[in-house]
């Protein structure tokens, strides 16, 4: 398991209850690499040498390739005392879960997936900072708090794995943590940033070690008294359909979604169900949806600053609930774009406000633009004109 723990007859306690007690493994070399180079993630493959990204770029470390037998050195003992991850591993072909370790007196954590690829064991872990920073430090836009007032209803993050979706939502819910009196319910898997109480009080359950899953623990969460409830990834239509509802009966449901834009988001959800729920489907989301925040990561060109967000926001005006139960997914993106009087914003309108920070170069812009000749025409001054979408 971690670095650890526990006497050899006694269970496994969930993540962060344990106290801990040092305990080198091989793999912790790599983990302290990853730290003291500041890279975000570290990849271990056999037949090529580990890898470290850092700034969004995969770099080698200055070794050998690592072979079947190291790798089962490195990898095996995270499963010491934990049959149940073991029993995921072997049944799945696949595992994620947190590991905790020392670094120069300060204790960090890592979400780490172990996976099985052409016969062979391999490694992905991301860093996770221990400290949760604020909208202004993530460089993120503003007004974004105002999507934390909300009492009830359901808030996405969209975007493709590394796009920085729970360091967003865990800034979102630390600034509810730091305003108000609520009750703060998180499931995820595994847990990533783990919150110190101000105003709140907040319980964080892992997939794993806490609860079976996130079906069960959606079902549990609402006879919990939660104000609020985090559900760390809507990946199947039994996690999608128990959020919607618990935001139906008053509760404020943040939750995180693979999707590359705000509006293919619609379509990404309808995707999990059959074509005979869909038209009601759609309606829950029209009337229960507040917003969806799609982002990714760029390299930015401040000093001192390694990545900043390009985030695409769509909130749920009457507009876009008219053309989400009309089945007109295709007019959302015009939706966004004349909706900016009420807090959305584009993709374009995003990397022309990083531009103009001085944050991002117009190459990387323009690389990652959806619609580049958009990009070239508001760089210029020029609006594009109300298409009428209705």
């Amino acid at each position: 398991m971690t670095t650890a723990q526990l006497t050899d007859d006694a269970p496994p306690e969930p993540l962060g209850r344990f106290k801990h007690v040092q305990v080198d493994l091989e793999i912790d070399k790599l983990y302290r690499a990853l730290v003291k180079t500041e890279g975000s993630d570290l990849h271990l493959k056999v037949g090529s040498p580990p890898m470290i990204r850092v700034s969004g770029g995969l770099r080698p470390l200055n070794r050998g390739p690592v072979d079947d037998d190291e790798m089962s050195r490195l990898i095996m003992p995270m499963f010491q005392h934990d049959a149940h991850r073991m029993a995921i591993f072997e049944e799945d072909g696949g595992v994620d879960f947190a590991y905790s370790m020392m670094v120069d007196d300060k204790r960090w954590r890592f979400r780490v997936n172990i996976l099985q690829q052409m016969g062979s064991l391999g490694l992905v872990a991301r860093r996770v900072n221990n400290f949760i920073p604020d909208f202004k430090s993530l460089y993120l836009p503003d007004g974004l708090e105002e999507f934390c007032k909300f009492d009830q209803g359901m808030i996405l993050l969209a975007g493709v794995t590394g796009s920085g979706k729970s360091t967003t939502i865990a800034s979102m819910l630390d600034w509810v943590n730091h305003n108000y009196r609520k009750h703060i319910l998180t499931l995820e898997d595994p847990i990533e940033f783990t919150f110190t109480e101000d105003k709140c009080l907040i319980n964080q359950r892992e997939m794993g070690n806490d609860v079976k899953n996130f079906e069960i623990g959606m079902k549990h969460a609402v006879r919990q008294d939660p104000d609020i409830i985090l559900v760390g990834e809507m990946r199947d239509r039994e996690t999608f359909e128990t959020a919607i509802q618990a935001a139906e009966t008053g509760h404020l449901v943040f939750g995180t979604i693979h999707a590359s834009s705000a509006a293919s988001t619609i379509g990404r959800i309808l995707d999990l169900f059959p074509e005979g729920q869909r038209g009601a489907i759609r309606s829950a989301m029209a009337f229960n949806m507040k917003a969806i925040l799609a982002q990714k990561l760029l390299p930015s060109i401040k000093p001192g600053v390694r990545r900043v967000p390009t985030v695409e926001i769509m909130t749920f005006n009457p507009i876009v609930r008219k053309l989400i139960l009309e089945s007109q997914d295709e007019k959302l993106v015009d939706a966004i774009r004349i909706g900016k009087t009420e807090g959305m914003q584009d993709f374009t309108m995003s990397l022309k406000s990083l531009i103009d920070a001085e944050l991002i170069d117009r190459p990387t812009a323009f690389e990652v633009a959806p619609n580049p000749e958009a990009l070239k025409m508001a760089l210029k001054g020029i609006e594009v004109r109300d298409p009428g979408i209705l």
